[in-house]
C-alpha cells in the first residue's frame, strides 16, 4: 500500500506541480508586496487620496455599502495584472522568439505535366520520371551553368 503512494509522490509530473504552486504561490507575495508598497500608494498620490479606499462607503436607507474595499480589491488586481505582463509574459515572451528555430519557407511546389507528381517549382527535372520541366508552364526557365 505505502510503496504505491510511494511511487505516486515520487512521480516526476507531481513533483512538478508541487514545486510549481510552492514558487507561483512565492511569486505571488513578491508581486503583491510590491504592488502595495510602491505602486497602489503612487495611485493614492495621483488620486489626492492615500492609496487606502478601503474605508470608502455610502448608505441608502440605513444600509451601508462599503464599496472602498472592492475599489482596492479591483485597484490591486489590475496592478497585479500589469506587472505579470510587463516583468514576466513579454520578457519570456521575447526570450522564447530569439531561441524558437527558425521555420522553413516552404518551398513552392507545382505538378508535373507528364506524370502528374509534386515536384518543387525551382527543379529542373522531375524526380519520378525525369521530364525535363524548365520552360514548360509552371517553372521558369533556368539557366545554364557552364563549369
Amino acid at each position: 500500500m505505502f510503496k504505491g503512494f510511494r511511487s505516486f509522490l515520487l512521480r516526476g509530473n507531481v513533483v512538478d506541480l508541487a514545486v510549481g504552486i510552492v514558487i507561483g504561490a512565492a511569486f505571488t507575495a513578491v508581486v503583491t508586496g510590491f504592488v502595495t508598497a510602491f505602486l497602489t500608494p503612487l495611485i493614492g498620490i495621483a488620486s489626492g487620496a492615500v492609496g487606502d479606499y478601503s474605508k470608502e462607503s455610502f448608505s441608502v436607507a440605513g444600509t451601508v455599502f462599503p464599496y472602498g474595499a472592492f475599489l482596492n480589491a479591483l485597484i490591486s488586481f489590475v496592478l497585479i495584472a500589469a506587472v505579470i505582463y510587463f516583468a514576466v509574459v513579454v520578457p519570456v515572451g521575447r526570450l522564447q522568439a530569439r531561441f524558437e528555430p527558425r521555420k522553413d519557407v516552404p518551398v513552392a511546389k507545382a505538378d508535373c505535366p507528364d506524370c502528374l507528381s509534386t515536384v518543387p517549382v525551382a527543379a529542373v527535372r522531375c524526380a519520378h520520371c525525369t521530364t525535363e520541366l524548365a520552360g514548360r508552364p509552371g517553372f521558369p526557365a533556368q539557366s545554364v551553368h557552364v563549369g
